[in-house]
């Protein structure tokens, strides 16, 4: 019995886990936009993350909704609808700060490409620390800890090296 409960000691609370989850998808998304639209200027991959990321979070909270509706066999409370757009709200706001990065280096003379791969790395950062995050609150240490943060940041060049590829070499 004590095991047990020191076992759901460890799990994060479903919100702070959902909220997390959403982190990451957002920053993953984030980073996809990048990669598929490096000719725009920079005010463009600007609002096209941000509008592709709103369209992302309103679909999957209206999906989740509709299953809990049919599920459950009732709509959901506007508290319900709030407290789940809340808690996926990160899905938007993880690409904020790759965003930002994009924008410094392209206002300080970085061409798209380069203020691209800026916002990118980025992302990578996001990926480590949210998987870094991740790893930790589930108690992982040493080498498990590290294969998992480096499993999120090996993703995130993976992606930046076939932009890359794709725009350098193949375009």
């Amino acid at each position: 019995m004590a095991q047990n409960e020191s076992e759901a000691a460890r799990r994060p609370s479903p919100r702070l886990a959902r909220r997390r989850a959403s982190g990451i998808y957002g920053a993953i998304v984030t980073a996809a936009i990048f990669a598929a639209t490096a000719g725009l200027s920079t005010a463009a991959l600007v609002v096209a993350v941000v509008v592709t990321l709103v369209v992302y979070w309103l679909a999957e909270e209206y999906a989740e909704l509709l299953s809990e509706q049919i599920e459950e066999g009732r709509l959901p409370s506007l508290k319900r609808i709030g407290r789940a757009l809340s808690d996926t709200w990160p899905m938007v706001t993880a690409s904020f700060l790759p965003l930002a990065a994009a924008v410094v280096a392209r206002l300080a003379g970085a061409s798209a490409l380069v203020a691209s791969n800026v916002g990118l790395s980025a992302v990578v950062v996001l990926l480590g620390v949210h998987s870094w995050s991740a790893a930790r609150a589930v108690r992982l240490t040493g080498w498990r800890l590290a294969g998992a943060t480096a499993t999120a940041v090996g993703l995130g060049l993976t992606m930046i090296a076939l932009k890359n590829l794709v725009l350098l070499h193949l375009h």
